[in-house]
């Protein structure tokens, strides 16, 4: 592991996973809900940094597979005017933008960059690019019952880490959409677009941002019928499916659109894919099977 990475020893142990809930995405195979296990393992408290990113590229010569393609997909409402226009759509997803030469160092393509945001997720970066940061920092992506497990922080039941109110009180405690229906309409006083790694309180086991701000790539394959067909001790999905699991949610989820901020929420995505709201965090402990 490397110097300075200090990854969150947590117990593992058995937890309700998934949800029966109506708000689920039956699509996506969010339950049923079961008792599963889990052994004990580490994770990141935040997703990979990057300052972190940058320090891995130095090293290695790393070039990201968006930068190998030239291009990466950036929301609408995080580029200026001018560049929006220019860009076209991706297919079917008008809030989408194509960016050429958009990637981890230039989040919003050229002119833009990453100094002033050290502590912001890497984004831009495919389960591909996720999987050799891991090889690099002797660590490894969480399987999504590692990644539900840690996300929870102990509390069974529960729509989010602090209860089931998204803003209980009016308190923001996570980066999601704010304003009107997505995705035109933000309030005037949020900007589409990942926070620090690190924002917002921490959830009881020491994660920060399991719910919105970036998706955090798992290493389990995607299929809607996860929760059936999956064993209930050290649960680990790897048949083929050409989609790679992710959790957790964006700063693009509201309730209007994709609520898919919630914990028991799943989503995919194919292993060669970026955008701007996709990022990842390590773990380490209970080896891959197969």
């Amino acid at each position: 592991m490397l110097p300075g990475v200090a990854l969150l020893a947590l117990p593992g142990g058995e937890f309700t996973m998934g949800t029966d809930s109506s708000e689920g995405f039956a699509a996506d195979g969010e339950g049923p809900s079961r008792r599963v296990r889990v052994s004990p393992f580490r994770i990141a408290p935040t997703t990979v940094t990057n300052q972190a990113f940058a320090e891995f590229v130095r090293a290695t010569q790393y070039v990201t597979e968006a930068e190998r393609i030239g291009h990466s997909y950036v929301f609408h409402l995080q580029l200026p005017a001018a560049r929006c226009a220019l860009s076209p759509e991706a297919p079917g997803l008008r809030w989408w933008r194509v960016v050429e030469h958009a990637c981890w160092q230039r989040p919003e393509g050229p002119g833009s960059h990453i100094h002033t945001r050290p502590g912001h997720p890497v984004v831009h970066v495919s389960w591909n690019d996720a999987q050799a940061y891991c090889q690099w920092a002797g660590a490894r992506l969480p399987t999504e019952a590692q990644w539900e497990y840690a996300a929870r922080g102990g509390h069974d039941g529960r729509r989010l880490p602090w209860g089931d109110a998204l803003a209980p009180g009016g308190e923001v405690r996570c980066n999601t959409w704010q304003g009107q229906a997505f995705p035109d309409a933000p309030a005037a006083h949020w900007q589409p677009g990942p926070v620090a790694a690190d924002a917002f309180a921490p959830n009881d086991f020491g994660l920060h941002n399991v719910c919105g701000n970036v998706w955090e790539w798992c290493t389990d394959t995607f299929l809607p019928d996860y929760h059936r067909a999956t064993a209930a001790d050290d649960p680990l999905d790897l048949r083929e499916s050409g989609q790679r699991a992710m959790r957790g949610g964006s700063f693009l989820c509201h309730d209007s659109y994709c609520n898919r901020y919630r914990l028991a929420a799943r989503s995919s995505n194919a292993p060669h894919s970026a955008a701007s709201n996709i990022g990842f965090r390590i773990a380490a402990g209970m080896p891959a099977q197969g």
